[in-house]
């Protein structure tokens, strides 16, 4: 957002603190420049159709991107300005924003895959898990079906998949194109679903072996004592 609203910083502050997640709702205040072919609209509307065109979809570094404004209430009568062929309003509103946070755990879908990693689906943009970020194993890309192959634990990964992954880095730009979200999937919980089930399987079944030994390490040592 170029010309952030008036009030922004103070009311961001406060939705940050109420919770860790990625989407914010924001209370915002602007002075809006009304044009004169605007004036035969109901007021909020012609006000509300401004805001959206000025704010949706921009990006800001501290807000994240602006989804949707809604909620448009003029405070007071508009300031008309000799040779200005224009009303002008101070508004208050709210818009909803969207701010990825590095270390936040997402579930998305996979959206594209290249050569060098794949494209996962975030919110209203989408973030890449380098090749060497996918898993720990050695893949292979297939041309062919678009996928990603592991040589020792046979993983793969193609358009579609559902997949848990951490944002690992965020370079918030001036829009959407040029914001960068960088992913993981190595660590343990991540990936596909059938990968975080397969490594649960074999500590769950260590635990029950475990469990089993117990009771013949105490027979051998009762043995042992008479």
């Amino acid at each position: 957002m170029e010309n952030p609203p008036l009030g922004y910083g103070l009311e961001f502050a406060r939705a940050r603190r109420k919770g860790g997640f990625m989407y914010y709702v924001l209370s915002c205040k602007d002075r809006v420049r009304l044009p004169a072919q605007f004036f035969s609209m109901k007021l909020e509307d012609a006000l509300t159709q401004i805001l959206r065109e000025k704010y949706e979809r921009r990006v800001s570094k501290d807000a994240g991107v602006s989804l949707a404004v809604w909620n448009v209430k003029p405070e007071g009568d508009g300031l008309v300005i000799p040779g200005d062929n224009a009303a002008y309003y101070d508004v208050e509103f709210d818009t909803l924003t969207y701010l990825p946070q590095v270390n936040e755990i997402i579930e998305s879908e996979v959206s594209e895959v290249v050569e060098f990693g794949a494209f996962i689906t975030l919110g209203p943009m989408e973030a890449l898990v380098h090749l060497s970020q996918i898993a720990n194993d050695f893949l292979t890309f297939n041309k062919k079906t678009q996928t990603f192959v592991g040589r020792e634990s046979k993983k793969f990964l193609k358009k579609g998949d559902h997949v848990f992954a951490k944002i690992s880095t965020v370079s918030m730009k001036n829009n959407i194109p040029e914001t960068k979200i960088g992913l993981t999937m190595r660590p343990d919980g991540l990936g596909k679903e059938e990968w975080i089930s397969a490594r649960k399987a074999p500590a769950e079944s260590g635990t029950d072996a475990k469990k089993e030994d117990e009771p013949k390490k105490e027979a051998k040592k009762k043995k042992k004592d008479e």
